[in-house]
């Protein structure tokens, strides 16, 4: 059987400053598949006098080390599934026995797993004790499993490829989401999944597509030519022999690849039968730094930007600078109406006020982008986007930290910092702008540590943070992903987009392209050869072509695996990207496009504030480290779900539609529509100590 051997591109060197550098179908389909699912809850040979047992909503992963699984637990962790790994090349793991998977819980059959996903359908081997227990259990219980990915034949339900079915490399193929896949666990998805193929060079995903024997339900296919008469032969399918249901999936992929993106969220509604802690969202949101500010423009004859530290001569901003004009502006707020999609404009009021008073004291710009202000949402970005980290010594390049005669950092003040805050969000409010002082987006993220230079954050920082009410301050995801905390206030992560801040024109995004991204012989930087985590490209970008052909739709499938990864960071880029030649615009309408392509209309992109941003991520922080301790118990008897976490601590929670929550007295619709099923982060009513759901039933 063939192994996945795709793999994604490379992370490249990111420019300092640059910073550029399932569900069902329908209500009725929902419901009949729900109850289908729950339906096996109770197995049918269970004696109406014997309790029903109780079902953890935990998943037991069987791990081979290989790439599926791996893609199927990232999904689980993601989505803050509660999981356990049973490592296979591990000597000293426990044996997979009828004590390690049931038991019996306050006079209660308890089963220990909800689902169980196996590498492939014998991992334990066919004749082994292992095997026989698992089978058992999963008979005993109604527990489904996943054959995280295997070959066509008979066991699972396929015949041989030989028979009418097909084998081969995936790559660029488009696989069908059958009738059944809509009315189940892919109702989320159009009806259509292309596999990616990123370099002609690399076998990306390999497949066994067969045609069902009795038994076998496919839920995505592929159209096949043979002998046979073609037909259609299943990818992905359920299984349903000797009591037991199996997923059975026969290509191979890894976890950042678009197809199993798209159908990780069916295959976990499948494992957990539509019932399970975790939820998932697709986030998109994009913050337009620098706007009423000019930005410098890249210099192709000296391979940098005048006005950067690292540019000998001349001044970037004297150097024809970049800025959007009034017809960028009413394009922009056109553009919004049109693909339905509201961009976060992160603001320097400051830097439009100096702007004015050069030009003659007018700025048609400003006038415009104040008209539409209803239009946008806005964020502050400090008042004149001053550096806010240390006292810069820009006698050297690199620049360093400037330091007193005793050798003591010299820090930006406080009084500075909270000036910068405070004076942006008073412009904002007497233009008419509404902007929410707890978000903040500080210029080139700065007050936060910037390394090498500054390894600390500015100590000032939290403290101005606190005079203003800012509970979220932005921070590069490049330099660091992860959430944390300033002060009383918390970091929202953003991705940089490789649309960068200064460049007007295609031609000017390529060329910089090519010295970042080609080696030394080609004339480049030779950046990308120096840091082992990048790849250089073959040869360099035709600069006329080479944007719209290479760079747009690299640089959309990168945000759109951010999307459809259950990933809420935002994204940033800057004005400049919206004036002159308008460069952003290709790449979100190919994100916007790919996806409505991909997924149905129950499934829209989730357009959120930073701060909501910042709440997610603070939630899923406490969401995990609780199930890290051990701290979240949660299981289901029949149709009734309970979950206990520590107080505080919110819990996510996904199950089919017409769940009810149960309150102190009586009951209400639990959780929002998405992707056919119902979600939210939940906590205890008042006076209660757990969450109780009610499923619905047949």
């Amino acid at each position: 059987m063939h192994v996945n051997r795709s793999r994604t591109p490379a992370t490249a060197p990111r420019k300092s400053g640059n910073e550029g550098v399932p569900r069902r179908a329908g209500r009725t389909a929902g419901a009949l598949a729900a109850a289908a699912l729950l339906a096996t809850v109770v197995p049918s040979a269970q004696a109406a006098t014997a309790p029903a047992p109780r079902i953890d909503l935990t998943v037991l992963v069987v791990d081979d080390g290989g790439s599926a699984i791996e893609a199927i637990t990232a999904e689980l962790k993601g989505s803050g599934v509660p999981y356990r790994t049973l490592d296979l090349n591990d000597p000293a793991r426990p044996v997979l026995t009828p004590a390690f998977l049931s038991d019996t819980v306050d006079g209660r059959p308890r089963a220990k797993y909800q689902g169980v996903v196996l590498p492939h359908e014998t991992a334990f081997g066919p004749d082994s004790a292992e095997h026989t227990a698992l089978q058992t259990y999963e008979r005993a219980f109604g527990i489904p499993q996943v054959d995280a990915y295997t070959w066509s034949h008979p066991g699972v339900g396929l015949d041989y490829t030989t028979d009418g079915g097909w084998s081969g490399v995936l790559d660029g193929t488009t696989a069908g989401v059958t009738p059944a896949g809509k009315a189940g666990p892919f109702g989320y998805l159009a009806g259509s999944l292309t596999f990616e193929d990123n370099d002609p060079a690399i076998s990306e995903s390999y497949g066994y597509a067969g045609r069902p024997r009795a038994g076998f339900t496919s839920y995505v296919d592929i159209p096949v030519d043979s002998a046979a008469g073609g037909g259609r032969a299943s990818l992905v399918g359920e299984y349903t022999a000797d009591g037991r249901r199996e997923l059975v999936v026969t290509f191979a992929y890894n976890q950042y690849q678009r197809q199993f993106r798209a159908l990780s969220r069916g295959i976990v509604e499948w494992l957990t039968q539509g019932v399970h802690l975790g939820q998932s969202r697709n986030y998109l949101s994009v913050h337009v730094d620098d706007v009423f500010a000019p930005d410098a423009r890249w210099d192709a004859v000296r391979n940098c930007t005048p006005g950067d530290l690292d540019c000998v001569g001349g001044d970037g901003e004297a150097e024809n600078p970049i800025r959007m004009t009034a017809a960028d502006a009413t394009y922009a707020a056109a553009w919004q109406k049109a693909s339905g999609f509201t961009l976060d404009m992160v603001y320097n009021g400051g830097q439009g006020e100096q702007w004015k008073t050069e030009h003659g004291g007018t700025d048609p710009l400003a006038a415009r982008l104040i008209a539409d202000r209803a239009q946008y949402r806005w964020i502050n970005h400090t008042y004149t986007h001053p550096f806010l980290g240390c006292v810069q010594d820009n006698t050297t390049v690199p620049w360093r930290c400037a330091t007193n005669t005793s050798g003591s950092t010299l820090w930006v003040s406080r009084a500075e910092l909270s000036a910068q805050i405070r004076d942006n969000v008073n412009w904002a409010q007497g233009k008419g702008i509404s902007v929410d002082r707890s978000e903040l987006v500080t210029g080139e993220h700065s007050g936060l540590k910037t390394l090498p230079q500054q390894p600390v954050d500015n100590p000032n920082l939290a403290g101005a943070l606190a005079d203003n009410g800012v509970k979220w301050t932005a921070s590069d995801n490049s330099r660091e992903p992860r959430q944390r905390a300033v002060g009383a206030a918390k970091t929202v992560p953003r991705h940089p987009m490789n649309v960068y801040y200064n460049v007007g024109t295609a031609a000017e995004m390529a060329d910089e392209y090519n010295w970042i991204y080609t080696s030394r012989a080609d004339g480049g930087s030779g950046a990308c050869e120096d840091n082992p985590a990048s790849t250089c490209l073959p040869a360099p970008l035709d600069t006329a072509t080479g944007y719209a052909a290479y760079i747009v739709p690299q640089e959309a499938r990168t945000a759109l695996g951010h999307v459809i990864a259950n990933d809420p960071r935002p994204h940033y880029v800057h004005q400049s990207n919206l004036a002159e030649e308008r460069l952003l615009y290709p790449v979100l309408d190919k994100v916007l496009g790919d996806y409505r392509t991909l997924f149905a209309a129950n499934t829209p992109i989730v357009n959120p504030r930073q701060k909501d941003v910042g709440t997610e991520l603070t939630r899923r922080d406490a969401w995990d480290a609780a199930l890290a301790a051990g701290k979240v118990t949660a299981y289901r008897i029949g149709n009734t779900v309970t979950v206990k976490a520590p107080s505080g601590v919110q819990v996510p929670v996904t199950a089919p539609e017409g769940t009810r929550k149960q309150l102190l007295l009586g009951t209400t619709a639990f959780g929002t529509a998405y992707a056919g099923s119902r979600s939210a982060w939940t906590a205890p009513e008042l006076l209660q100590t757990a969450v109780t759901l009610q499923l619905p039933t047949a």
